[in-house]
């Protein structure tokens, strides 16, 4: 894993991306030549470019780029999916723009060779990193709880294929964990902890490469300082829980943090640069998607419609930036008298105040197309926290520590609790989704927003999350 623009990125990933990408611009190339063998022609660089990068927007919005392993023929599934859609998406830039157009012919053999092309180089690509990219051997130097938890996401996470756990080290007179079975399913067992001067000898022994302090107490002679920054001086990364959890999964864990953490770490940057950037990125996309998706909002306002009458839109009142009002516009997918009584309830899973056609606009985001108007009207960005309704805010902040530093930045119509988490339906998911939305906040940058806007291509197209 390595760091750009504040967010982690797997090394892995990026090679496959630019591995591909290189597959995908060679293959308009040689489809081009192998078409035109006689003919000197100009060889289509541009056009080749333009090809590899809605290639790779269809790959990764189909889920071809995610973490977690997959069966290779699900993955020749979304291949074919994904070239199926670039090459429409392709067809309607060259009817626009007729001079770029390459020909039914330099398509048929570039399509040929590009598919060859990236089917080996999953197949080798797999086998090669397995084998020749080192895992990190990581020591877990804690106890209790915490613990328990990073060794869970260490042997269990997206991650868990590049790191390799090498042990816990305890650091005081509590529990250590070895070899039993706790209430957390890990294999634990309960002894007496090691002295300090034997951590050294452990990590050359376990031949360690990175140190994980999983504890929250660090004073009065906790953690063996001295054996710990010899270790740095050696090469061996120490990293604390927050940097953990950013890098493995994407979140700042509650339990762990700490206002003064928060004030002294990088991060939770607000600049006048950084938010100008945004409207110009949110006024550009909300545009193309209002002029995009007319028509299918129309359809979907008919299909509310003839299903259950009036009214077809649906308005709530949302909490944004700093804590203030607005109003948001849905089309309905609830019956009419979805809250009759008049109390604020949050969705949940098979929820029966959800219509037929509500749960079809809901599974894929149809139903908050209507929200881009509030994006234009400057109220909420594309990308950022979801906005939650006044009622909940004011449960959520009297229990849920650090809530309101969500609202330092503008909510969004998707974020990245949205594409790493399920729909929040209780104040248990509100306290996981606030822990996503702290690492947006943390580390929100352009390239963060054009991430997420790619995850959410792939949550539309797969129906993830929604209830």
């Amino acid at each position: 894993m390595f760091k750009l623009f504040n967010h982690y990125l797997s090394i892995r990933t990026l090679l496959l991306v630019v591995l591909e990408a290189g597959v995908l611009y060679y293959s308009v190339i040689i489809g081009f030549q192998l078409r035109f063998t006689a003919t000197a022609l100009p060889l289509p660089y541009g056009e080749a470019a333009l090809f590899s990068v809605v290639m790779l927007i269809a790959m990764s919005g189909l889920g071809l780029y995610q973490p977690h392993a997959e069966r290779f023929r699900i993955t020749l599934m979304r291949l074919s999916l994904a070239y199926a859609i670039s090459l429409v998406i392709s067809s309607a830039i060259f009817y626009v723009f007729p001079d770029i157009y390459l020909g039914r012919g330099v398509m048929a053999l570039t399509s040929v060779v590009a598919l060859m092309g990236i089917v080996l180089v999953r197949l080798l690509f797999t086998k090669v990193t397995e084998i020749g990219l080192p895992k990190r051997r990581v020591l877990v130097l804690g106890n209790g709880a915490e613990a328990e938890q990073v060794i869970r996401l260490l042997q269990q996470g997206a991650s868990a294929r590049n790191i390799e756990f090498a042990g816990l080290y305890p650091v005081s007179q509590e529990t250590r964990l070895e070899n039993r079975t706790s209430s957390a399913g890990l294999e634990t067992r309960a002894s007496d902890p090691q002295s300090h001067e034997e951590l050294m000898a452990t990590l050359e022994r376990l031949k360690v490469s990175e140190i994980v302090i999983a504890t929250r107490e660090r004073r009065g002679g906790v953690l063996p300082l001295r054996q710990l920054l010899e270790a740095r001086l050696q090469g061996i990364r120490v990293i604390d829980l927050h940097s953990f959890y950013e890098r493995e999964a994407g979140i700042l864990p509650l339990d762990a943090l700490r206002a003064s953490w928060m004030i002294f770490a990088g991060g939770f940057d607000q600049s006048a640069s950084r938010d100008v950037v945004k409207r110009i990125f949110d006024i550009v996309v909300a545009l193309l998607l209002l002029v995009m998706t007319l028509p299918i909002m129309a359809l979907a306002l008919l299909a509310v419609r003839l299903e259950s009458g009036k009214p077809v839109f649906y308005s709530q009142i949302r909490v944004g930036q700093g804590g203030r009002t607005f109003r948001i516009v849905k089309i309905r997918s609830m019956r009419r008298d979805a809250e009759a009584d008049g109390k604020a309830r949050w969705a949940s899973t098979n929820d029966d105040r959800i219509t037929r056609v509500g749960a079809f606009l809901r599974k894929t985001r149809i139903d908050e197309l209507p929200q881009l108007w509030a994006v234009l009207r400057g109220d909420m960005s594309f990308v950022g926290p979801r906005p939650e309704r006044p009622e909940f805010v004011q449960k959520l902040r009297e229990q849920v520590p650090f809530y309101d530093v969500r609202h330092s930045v503008k909510p969004g119509v998707t974020g990245w609790a949205q594409v790493r988490f399920w729909y929040g339906g209780s104040m248990e998911d509100s306290q996981r989704k606030l822990e996503f939305d702290l690492y947006y906040v943390k580390n929100h940058s352009f390239f963060l927003d054009l991430l997420i806007l790619l995850e959410t291509i792939q949550v539309v197209a797969l129906g993830k999350g929604a209830r």
